[in-house]
Parts: structure tokens; C-alpha cells; sequence
């Protein structure tokens, strides 16, 4: 595979079509982005750690958020009418649904801190929806349950609230600017996207095992990958990564930007205040 995400122009009858209101449109939403990136750079002033499968962590959501996490991930499934969080199909005949592990705690806790996931104005989350499978049936269920609370999950509205991003079974890219701008999507480095869908591409992320195949080239294959993403304005993660301090401390050397990982508290301790 050769690392580089690809950004193709829309086409002429669709840059025609760009009327001054559109570009405004744009305009905005591009700086909106821009400052979500700076605030996740500076000012939260931590690693950024994603919590991979978040669900299995001894307490859901709260170790993450004591943490100051960037991320938390779950995976997800739509049976019936509910979307339950469980890792494989042999779990969903116990698994929570992602209402009660995740979207209404989170809701309480903007209620209980001024529109806000804390008390830390300066701290915003991000919730990585994996979808398992039927991701465009997944989504539509999704977008009803948070078109409910804007305040909390549409950025637009306030600006500390809640980034959701679509991950695992992503439907086609053609579809993904139908949904609406609180919908963003998990980017692939290998995938080539217009204009348009790229402004619904959150970040960037990779399998770790893509580059490490051969050991010699890992590094400056992860490194020419981060760059070229980053001069897109997008972050980096990759996952499936060796999960301990010397690998977590390699990939930030390498200027990937977000590091995955399942011991949330031991990655915090070791980064620290940073």
C-alpha cells in the first residue's frame, strides 16, 4: 500500500453549481474544523489517548473522562430498534445499549456542567461510533437519537460538544454528505476522496500492521503517511498497535497525533500533564 490520502476536485458542473452562500457555508464549517483541531493541539494540553473498545474498561466513559481522553470508541450494533455495544455477535444477548452506556451519561453530565463534558472548560470529547455492520441503518437510528440534544452533540451549536465520528462500517462514500454536519467520518490514508467528502472526513487512521511488515521501513513509512495527512489538516491514529510505553513514545517521535490504546490509565500516568 503507499500511504497518502488523495483529495480530488469536485467536478465542473458541481463547481458551477457553488453559489456565494455554499461557499460561506464552506467557509465556516472549515473554520469551525480548524478551531476543533487547535483546541485539541493546545489548549486540552494532554496526549492524545483513544480509548480503543472503551465498553470493556471497568467503568465506561468516566475512567476515560478522568482521564482526559481524546476518544472513546464503541463498537455497535443495531438489533430491532436499538443500538447495543458489544465487540462480536455472540455478546449482543447481554450487551448494553449505547444509549445507557454512553449518550445519556453523557447527556447528564452536559446537563450538570453548563453544557459542558466537565467542569474543565477547556477539556471536549470525542465519541468513535464503530459500526459492526448495516452502517447506513446504524447511522440513521443514530442521527434521531442525537438530533434530540443538540446542545451536546452538535458542534455548530455549541462548541464544546460532543464529536462524533463513524468508524468500522462507514457505508458508501458517496452517501456521507447526505448526513448532517454533526456526522463525520474516520478517513482511511489509502482512500481518495473529492472536495466535498473530505470536509466529512474527521481523521485519519491506519492498522498499525500495514507498516510493519517489513521493520525497516515502519518508521519512515508511518512518518511519510502522518505528513501528508497533516498537510491536509487532519490527525493521525493508527490501531493495532504494540500497546506499551516504548511504542506509545515512538509513535508521537513518528507525528502520529492519537494513540489508541486499551490501558487508558497507564498511558495517562506515563505521559502526564503534557
Amino acid at each position: 500500500m503507499r500511504p497518502g490520502v488523495e483529495v480530488h476536485s469536485s467536478t465542473k458542473k458541481t463547481k458551477v453549481q457553488f453559489c456565494f452562500k455554499s461557499h460561506l457555508c464552506r467557509v465556516k464549517f472549515l473554520l469551525l474544523f480548524s478551531f476543533v483541531l487547535l483546541t485539541f493541539r493546545v489548549s486540552a494540553q494532554f496526549t492524545l489517548i483513544h480509548s480503543h473498545n472503551d465498553y470493556r474498561q471497568e467503568q465506561p466513559l468516566m475512567q476515560a473522562l478522568k482521564q482526559r481522553v481524546f476518544c472513546v470508541e464503541a463498537d455497535v450494533y443495531l438489533v430491532g430498534d436499538k443500538l447495543l455495544v458489544a465487540h462480536d455477535t455472540a455478546e449482543l444477548a447481554t450487551a448494553p445499549t449505547l444509549d445507557e452506556l454512553y449518550l445519556q451519561p453523557i447527556v447528564e453530565l452536559f446537563n450538570k456542567n453548563n453544557n459542558k463534558i466537565s467542569e474543565d472548560s477547556n477539556y471536549v470529547l470525542t465519541l468513535m461510533i464503530d459500526i459492526k455492520k448495516n452502517g447506513p441503518e446504524v447511522i440513521k437510528v443514530l442521527v434521531e437519537k442525537l438530533k434530540l440534544y443538540p446542545q451536546v452533540f452538535d458542534r455548530k451549536v455549541n462548541n464544546k460538544g460532543v464529536w462524533i465520528i463513524i468508524s468500522g462500517d462507514r457505508g458508501k462514500q458517496t452517501s456521507w454528505t447526505s448526513y448532517p454536519h454533526f456526522i463525520l467520518f474516520d478517513g482511511r490514508p489509502h482512500e481518495k476522496y473529492d472536495s466535498l467528502v473530505f470536509r466529512k472526513v474527521a481523521l485519519i487512521s491506519d492498522s498499525y500492521s500495514n507498516y510493519s511488515k517489513n521493520p525497516d521501513s515502519t518508521d519512515i513509512k508511518i512518518q511519510l503517511m502522518a505528513y501528508k495527512v497533516h498537510n491536509l489538516d487532519r490527525l493521525v491514529r493508527l490501531w493495532g498497535i504494540p500497546d506499551n510505553p516504548e511504542s506509545w513514545k515512538l509513535l508521537l517521535s513518528l507525528s502520529v497525533d492519537i494513540i489508541n490504546t486499551d490501558k487508558v490509565e497507564e498511558c495517562r500516568r506515563y505521559f502526564g500533564k503534557k
